[in-house]
């Protein structure tokens, strides 16, 4: 008997099959691997984003990719089949209904059949992961905005020279497995700036530079911390050689928007804990401090009107104590991988044990789609609790 040829019968025809009735199913003349044809299994809140074009697909040769709507990433993987899965294409897909006109020009008749195109080993599945920005931290850190480089703005071979490890935006997209919601996040929380179209960190020496322009002009102008003025603050930043770009961003930095002025300029309050932690930063890259030495000399630099506490530092300090003193030295949580697993095992070799109070800090921002705190304390650590009395003790599982 001659093989059925398929007529112009797609999809359609089995998505609208009555209950009890059949349909006979043959290959389509162009069967075959199609390897191009991957089947991609989605729920229903994805479904929008793919059917109006707002995923895209990132990552390097050398990388997994991942499938970025505008707000979340998710990994892709590959699920196979335990029974055969047919692909159906639609009736009006062109390679369907031209196979049925070169079957029908050759004199066959059209059967009532479903033309199978090909025989789908598995699907792809997407699973919600967090941002990879460890990539984005390390290119940041390729060039950081230094001081010098605002006397460089008229020498043309210095503008050649900063353009190398320098990343627009585009470039971040095209280089970090991250939604565009995520990669901004991601810039926001390394302070990153857009300077002259680059997204940069400011080295925290000239960070502290601006700082220290900006005290003396808020008790030379009488301004309040908790109440900037944007506008003459930039002014006055200006006035005193720093880029207009960098004056704003000393206050996003240091400072929350409070409200508006009487002149609809922009209000900001400097955030204590940020101030503090910056000149305690500071103290501590010359190496470790007693503790009644770095208290007092922190107490010294900051200015009048904010409160240092050592409380400031959770997540930016680690003591230990040496005979009858108290020693501080810097270990910032902000230093630290962003994947648990490396974020675990940079800890446990820092300490072998930590403690609950020691430890949390230093884990408490770690975001894992479908996983808790305390579902990655049990895959990454092992607790100990001698009495329950006693304060837990964890260690490298």
């Amino acid at each position: 008997m001659e093989q059925p040829h398929p007529g112009c019968r797609g999809a359609e025809a089995v998505l609208n099959l009555q209950p009890g009735s059949s349909i006979s199913v043959a290959h389509h003349p162009l069967f075959g691997p199609h390897d191009d044809l991957i089947l991609l299994e989605l729920d229903e809140k994805l479904l929008p984003h793919i059917l109006h074009q707002r995923v895209t697909l990132r990552g390097q040769p050398d990388e997994d990719a991942v499938l970025c709507t505008p707000s979340k990433t998710y990994g892709i993987k590959f699920v196979g089949n335990s029974n055969s899965v047919f692909l159906i294409p639609p009736s009006d897909h062109p390679i369907l209904c031209k196979a049925s006109e070169d079957h029908n020009g050759k004199g066959h008749i059209q059967q009532a059949s479903a033309s199978v195109i090909k025989v789908a080993p598995g699907s792809m599945e997407l699973v919600e992961v967090a941002p990879r920005l460890d990539k984005l931290r390390l290119l940041l850190s390729e060039n950081p905005y230094r001081s010098e480089e605002a006397l460089q703005f008229e020498d043309v071979d210095g503008m050649e020279k900063r353009i190398t490890g320098l990343y627009t935006w585009d470039d971040l997209v095209d280089k970090i497995q991250a939604s565009d919601e995520e990669l901004r996040t991601g810039l926001m929380a390394f302070s990153a700036a857009e300077i002259d179209g680059y997204w940069r960190i400011v080295d925290e020496e000239y960070m502290g530079k601006l700082l220290m322009a900006l005290f003396p002009s808020s008790v030379l102008n009488d301004w309040s911390l908790n109440a900037l003025n944007e506008d003459e603050v930039v002014r006055v930043l200006v006035q005193d050689g720093f880029p207009q770009k960098l004056a704003h961003h000393c206050l996003s930095v240091y400072g929350s928007k409070v409200g508006e002025g009487v002149n609809g300029s922009c209000l900001w309050s400097l955030d204590e804990r940020r101030v503090c932690v910056h000149f305690a930063r500071e103290i501590l890259r010359g190496g470790k401090r007693k503790m009644e030495s770095l208290m007092e000399e922190w107490r010294h630099k900051i200015p009048e009107g904010l409160q240092a506490s050592f409380d400031m530092l959770e997540g930016e300090v680690l003591t230990e104590k040496l005979g009858v003193d108290l020693w501080v030295r810097a270990f910032s949580v902000s230093a630290l991988p962003l994947t648990p697993a490396e974020r675990f095992s940079a800890l446990f070799k820092e300490r072998a044990k930590w403690e609950w109070k020691d430890l949390q800090p230093y884990i408490r921002d770690l975001k894992v789609p479908g996983l808790s705190l305390e579902g990655l304390l049990l895959k990454y650590t092992r607790r100990i609790q001698p009495t329950l009395d006693a304060e837990p003790i964890f260690s490298a599982r």
